[in-house]
């Protein structure tokens, strides 16, 4: 596996963080990738940043997807992360 490169803003009782956990949970590992799970609301910054936009999800800090992302949209994140690729 790959140091951690990919976060994923979540709250509490959201579905929609679920459901893009359980796509991260089965996509990243086929690309030898991982994720950690962070509360949005732990940091002040996030807060002010995404506030009732979540799930966001964050590659090397920066987001990539947000609300949410099907199986395709996922796959040419990380693709394009294993490219070394930058916005």
């Amino acid at each position: 596996m790959s140091e951690v490169r990919f976060q994923l803003l979540s709250r509490t009782n959201c579905h929609l963080c679920t459901e893009m956990e359980s796509l991260l949970e089965e996509i990243l590992p086929v690309f030898g990738e991982s994720y950690s799970v962070e509360d949005v609301d732990s940091r002040r910054e996030w807060q002010e940043q995404y506030g009732e936009v979540v799930p966001v999800l964050l590659r090397d800090g920066r987001a990539v997807a947000k609300i949410r992302v099907d199986r395709g949209q996922l796959e040419r994140i990380v693709r394009k992360n294993r490219a070394g690729w930058r916005e």
